[in-house]
């Protein structure tokens, strides 16, 4: 019996199979996860309809499983339809959601078009698409080391 929050048989499996670097990318409603992945990535959709479930609830999951050493949020643009003015309401969510998980650390949010770089690469491991519909959700974790 599983201690951890996370049930999910496929991603549990992914996730135990992951080495330290290997990355999870949790996608948004509206990623192209189909195609911006790593050669290496399995895709799990959790898309059921609009809201659910959101990458708030995959974060909180994920972090009760498996250690973080990195967090990396998709920058927003400026300059087109989809320009925001501030940071997206939900990366307070996962500051919360980390700070509930007991982890230090910040959200560094990376160029939208070397975001897609830095997925789509060997070391990508798995992509967890949900149907938040917040702008810019995207949430890309890099695996750290079990310490005991």
């Amino acid at each position: 019996m599983l201690k951890h929050q996370l049930l999910h048989p496929v991603i549990s499996s992914v996730l135990g199979r992951a080495g330290h670097h290997a990355t999870i990318l949790i996608a948004d409603g509206n990623y192209p996860a189909s195609t911006k992945k790593g050669p290496n990535a399995e895709v799990v959709c959790l898309n059921l309809m609009p809201g659910v479930v959101n990458c708030s609830q995959v974060l909180e999951a994920i972090l009760s499983a498996i250690p973080i050493d990195a967090v990396n949020t998709m920058m927003y643009t400026k300059d087109d339809p989809y320009a925001l003015d501030a940071d997206p309401p939900v990366w307070d969510d996962y500051r919360a959601v980390i700070r509930k998980a007991g982890l230090a650390l910040e959200l560094v949010p990376i160029e939208k078009w070397a975001f897609y770089d830095a997925v789509a690469t060997p070391d990508h491991v798995l992509t967890v698409q949900t149907a938040d519909q917040q702008r810019y959700a995207n949430i890309l974790l890099s695996v750290g080391v079990r310490m005991g």
